[in-house]
């Protein structure tokens, strides 16, 4: 029962420590205990291969025949054949005994094998190492797609977005992080945000809120002060202020250059920018 597999290899005494203390750091796992004279390790051996060929990147099918082997199958405790055990992390985190059906054992392989969003998120926190936020957004974004609740993308979306100076949507998406999730990361994000909302309080802006106030109707001083607002990150209150200039007056200076400026400045797959961008073309056509 050779294989020509990568990820399918036979177990020995010789290859038994690397492949359960070392390589089960990396992959699952899937040993399967078997002998020549067991029928239905026959059955059940083409339909792990099967499902070792479609993970290839995940997981590893060792074979163990238990006649050539049968230290490593008393040191695994097998009682009957054909048994198989998962390995993760050097330690056996599921199995059965028997013959399963291929849908039986997939679904029990998903419970240890990396989701989409969980590869996707991999992917989006090697990128945020780099320096490379708006791609690790993208990346993030996609994974929260997949799965909205989860803390942990939440966490990476909004170190994305503070790293790119956009700390409105990042205070937005920290606010539906659950109290079971408020951790030390969580704490971190917390304390960046608060620094940049203290930051993104300049003068500048304290003074053209106030000019505002006294001249509600100023489309020049909405213009001036959305500029302000888009350089200190509040890109969403630039946004709306910028819209309200364009829905009183479409050609009003530089106001749809600057709007388009700004939604394209925001990191894709962002909510904000199709948002905007659809007010505007509603308003353009």
């Amino acid at each position: 029962m050779e294989s020509t597999v990568n990820n399918i290899v036979n177990m020995n005494l010789d290859n038994f420590q690397q492949l359960v203390l070392e390589t089960s750091k990396e992959k699952l796992l899937v040993v399967d205990f078997w002998a020549d004279w067991c029928e239905p390790c026959k059955t059940l051996m083409p339909i792990l291969e099967k499902l070792a060929k479609e993970n290839e990147q995940h997981l590893v099918l060792v074979k163990v025949d238990c006649d050539a082997e049968q230290q490593i199958a008393m040191q695994f405790g097998v009682r009957s054949l054909p048994t198989v055990i998962l390995v993760k992390d050097g330690q056996p985190v599921d199995g059965f005994a028997g013959v399963k059906q291929e849908s039986e054992i997939r679904a029990m392989l998903e419970q240890h094998l990396p989701s989409p969003a969980d590869e996707l998120l991999s992917e989006a926190q090697q990128l945020l190492a780099a320096g490379e936020a708006e791609q690790a957004f993208t990346l993030a974004k996609h994974a929260h797609d997949l799965d909205k609740e989860r803390a942990d993308i939440k966490f990476v979306m909004i170190e994305a977005y503070l790293d790119l100076g956009q700390f409105e949507p990042a205070k937005t998406l920290l606010s539906t992080i659950g109290m079971v999730d408020q951790d030390a990361t969580y704490q971190s994000l917390k304390g960046r945000i608060e620094l940049a909302e203290q930051a993104a309080d300049t003068p500048e802006i304290q003074a053209l809120q106030q000019a505002l106030q006294a001249q509600p109707d100023s489309l020049d001083v909405k213009v001036q002060l959305a500029v302000q607002l888009q350089q200190a990150g509040r890109a969403e209150e630039a946004l709306a202020l910028l819209l309200e200039v364009l829905q009183k007056d479409l050609n009003f200076g530089e106001a749809k250059k600057f709007m388009l400026d700004t939604i394209n400045a925001l990191p894709k797959g962002d909510p904000l920018a199709s948002q905007y961008r659809r007010k505007v073309y509603s308003l353009l056509y």
